[in-house]
């Protein structure tokens, strides 16, 4: 690695200033908007990779990547560059880059009250940028200050603050994993998020493919000032500069860069039941349609099944796309089956096909693995026990065979989506060689390309198939851009308390790194069985994230299954009809993620930066705005201390209606039975009290649980619906509530007001008020009475 020192200003077109470096680097910025800038350093003025995947602001990239130069979806606002003696200094309506001798970037925020300009970051002055000699070696390195924090960086282990530690992006099958230690796991997120010591938030985000490391305050050099670092193996220096300022601004922005987040079908965010075990077994179809049963005789809710990889075994291997008809005679009729008791089904697919794949020699000849590095051959990595190669991506036949498989083998047999899974691609030969849409590439340059490109592929395949339904997937692997696509999860992990506690920080990561859409194995994946209290702590936490899924590979062979403890099956009940009654509201968090950029799950900090008690690493996360979730994540616990956050109007407990004023820790009771749960005050709460299925047409009544200020004080609300799989909302097909709530020491005032044209299956809404909330209630200047009903067509006539 060499450092690069010396710059002259080369040009400027536009948006674009081009410096070169030590007289045969270049370096690109782009002012992309007033508070977005890019850095791109090519080696020998040569571009290694000249497309991106992530980079989506306006609309989806082209399948073979979007053209690195391209500014498309971007402001691309005026901005001042003048030369001041050796320094460069670029400049925008509240950001401010200058350009130092020898090479390194400072970077300023204009502060709105004073007009000042304030640090924000600077570049380690000693030897910032490093390029390798004889490879294709990166680094990048800054100052970093005393009580600096830092978040982000997508699935992340331990601590939801990332200083002080080491991380490597490598994407592996980390099955196991313990949620506190374990690094690298299954996905490649170089972003993260700095907050400073000043309470400035940015983020950088490094669009590069290649294994990389982020040491944020670990490693320490005498010869340097207290620093952070980004290294990566291969690969383009190419960086995006976020400024916020507050962490909220900052993930939001990225998230838009990346393309935003799928707006999958309310069914997705229904409880969705799976276990490795049924699959395995020799009369899989049996087990499987009898998890019907269970459900119905048992009283839970459920929406959907995850088949694993089981139903396409060969002895004990799994063979993609190949159905056992010993252990499943009639997929589509049991396909049909699960459909009369209105769940849906995702298939496991994986994209390596084993030597002895009965359609692996077919696959060879039409080329369509990636290559060894020094052969004619396909690649041969360890997949399951065996040998196998791994499907290319990159080259478009490829694709069409893939899509092919999917829709013949899945979804005409009935399968309502793809489980894209295993899809590390974690092969052993660095080098081995990828089709590269025409350019061969080698597969250390762009190993979690091919996840992408591999759930893009499925998403397209189900698009085809069904045009007028929104596609739903899941996938474990990927990079940043998988939100366009897919439902994600944290891998396989470890039955234990700590799981539970760790993997909550985990979601928290992703969720400020634009993956929004994420939850976790509940119960836990691999080890033992989780005991009776466990597993009823870990269904009442994994309720309130977006994905709810049961999973399991239980070394003793048992299944975590809803009913497994009948001492605790009423708890489970409990705690999944209340996801079932908040239907609503997490539908609504999906939109506000695909429409508004906002996370669906967050820390407490991201609606509270200003309270700095909310950055104490502790167990709660929001749900949205308005509710506060304080899991029980300790054995034995019955009383549970909570933080609640400094908002001016207070919380309310969820259950009781108890007021409580913010900025103050309190205690709570946590009985096994219940999951400690609190609502902003001013929050108006979606319900749907007699739903036991994530779906629009069976949804016959709608509540609005509404937590007034507790003397004077206004809020606004917006509530979204539709039919829950169409894309008909985009054609005014769709019904949202905007409510302006105003409440003062004796009234509470509602004014509702409807657009869209959505007629739901509920005809009217009610209202329900907290316990001992007296005061009269007016809706559009008309007064209220507890058992009376809002017809919905009213709302309409009158306001719309």
């Amino acid at each position: 690695m060499k450092t690069i020192k010396n710059w002259q200003l080369s040009q400027q077109q536009d948006n674009h200033i081009q410096l070169v470096c030590d007289g045969k680097h270049v370096m690109h910025l782009f002012v992309l908007e007033e508070n977005i800038i890019r850095v791109w350093l090519t080696k020998n003025n040569e571009i290694q990779m000249p497309s991106t995947w992530s980079i989506a602001p306006n609309q989806d990239v082209p399948f073979s990547g979007r053209d690195r130069f391209d500014c498309e979806g971007f402001s691309l606002p005026d901005f001042s560059c003048q030369m001041q003696e050796d320094t460069l200094v670029i400049q925008t309506s509240c950001l401010r880059l200058s350009v130092h001798q020898p090479l390194y970037l400072n970077w300023e925020s204009k502060d709105e009250a004073t007009g000042q300009w304030q640090p924000l970051l600077c570049d380690r002055k000693t030897s910032a940028y490093q390029l390798g000699v004889s490879s294709h070696q990166v680094a990048h390195f800054v100052n970093r200050e005393k009580d600096v924090r830092y978040y982000g960086l997508g699935e992340k282990a331990g601590e939801l603050n990332r200083c002080g530690r080491r991380f490597e992006m490598r994407n592996l099958d980390a099955m196991g994993y313990s949620a506190k230690t374990t690094d690298p796991l299954y996905k490649h997120i170089p972003f993260y998020i700095t907050r400073t010591p000043a309470g400035q938030s940015f983020g950088l985000f490094y669009d590069n493919l290649a294994s990389c490391w982020f040491d944020l305050g670990n490693e320490k050099d005498n010869y340097h000032a207290q620093f952070s670092g980004y290294r990566a193996e291969d690969g383009e220096l190419d960086y995006y500069f976020i400024y916020g300022p507050t962490i909220a601004s900052v993930t939001e922005q990225y998230t838009h860069m990346t393309g935003g987040t799928a707006f999958g079908p309310k069914w997705s965010l229904g409880y969705s039941g799976s276990t490795m075990r049924y699959t395995d077994a020799d009369n899989a179809q049996e087990q499987l349609e009898g998890f019907i049963d269970h459900c119905r005789d048992y009283q839970i809710p459920c929406d959907s099944f995850q088949l694993s990889s089981g139903y396409t075994s060969i002895g004990d291997k799994r063979y993609v796309f190949n159905w056992n008809y010993d252990k499943v005679p009639d997929p589509e009729g049991m396909s049909a089956h699960f459909h009369k008791a209105h769940m849906q089904l995702a298939a496991n697919i994986k994209p390596c096909l084993l030597n002895d794949h009965p359609m692996y020699q077919q696959v060879k000849e039409q080329g369509l693995f990636i290559q060894d590095s020094e052969s004619d051959e396909p690649e041969q990595s360890m997949f399951w026990d065996a040998f196998g190669s791994h499907l290319d991506f990159t080259n478009p036949a490829t694709v069409s065979w893939w899509q092919q498989q999917v829709t013949q083998q899945l979804l005409e047999k009935g399968i309502d989506s793809t489980w894209n899974d295993n899809n590390e691609f974690e092969i052993w030969d660095s080098g081995a060689r990828c089709y590269g849409f025409g350019k061969s590439l080698p597969i250390g340059l762009i190993r979690p390309l091919l996840p992408l490109l591999m759930m893009r592929s499925s998403y397209e395949a189900q698009q085809q198939f069904n045009p007028k339904l929104r596609p739903y997937l899941i996938s474990r692997s990927g990079c940043p851009g998988m939100n366009r696509y897919v439902q994600t999860w944290s891998g396989d992990n470890l039955t234990h308390w700590e799981s539970l506690r760790y993997n909550i920080k985990m979601g928290l990561g992703m969720s400020l790194s634009g993956l929004y859409n994420i939850g976790h194995d509940v119960g836990g994946f691999a080890g033992d069985k989780p005991d009776p209290e466990l597993f009823a702590r870990w269904v009442q936490n994994g309720v309130m994230h977006p994905r709810f899924t049961i999973h399991s590979w239980n070394d003793d062979g048992t299944v975590n299954e809803p009913w497994m403890y009948p001492e605790v099956t009423p708890i489970i009940r409990r705690a999944i009809e209340l996801r079932y009654r908040l239907a609503p509201y997490f539908y609504n968090l999906l939109w506000r993620a695909h429409r508004y950029d906002e996370p669906m799950i967050r820390p407490t900090f991201y609606n509270y930066e200003f309270d700095e008690h909310t950055f104490a690493e502790n167990d709660d996360f929001l749900l949205g705005s308005s509710l506060l979730v304080a899991s029980v994540v300790e054995p034995n616990q019955r009383q549970r201390s909570v933080y609640l956050p400094a908002d001016a109007d207070g919380w309310y407990d969820f259950y009781t209606g108890q007021w409580y004023s913010g900025g103050q820790s309190i205690s709570v009771a946590a009985p096994l039975e219940t999951l400690p749960l609190l609502a902003r005050a001013g929050s108006v709460i979606a319900q749907s009290p007699e739903s036991h299925r994530f779906a629009s047409e069976l949804e016959n009544r709608r509540v609005l649980a509404v937590f007034p200020h507790q003397g004077c004080g206004q809020s606004q609300s917006e509530i979204f619906d539709d039919d829950g799989q169409s894309f008909a909302y985009q054609d005014g097909d769709f019904l949202e509530l905007h409510i302006d709530m105003q409440s003062s020491l004796d009234k509470i005032e509602l004014t509702i007001k409807t657009t869209g044209q959505f007629k739901p299956a509920y005809q009217s809404i009610e209202l329900m008020l907290p316990a001992g909330e007296h005061r009269p209630v007016y809706i559009n200047q008309s007064l209220y009475h507890v058992d009376d009903a809002i017809a919905l067509s009213s709302l309409q006539q009158e306001l719309n």
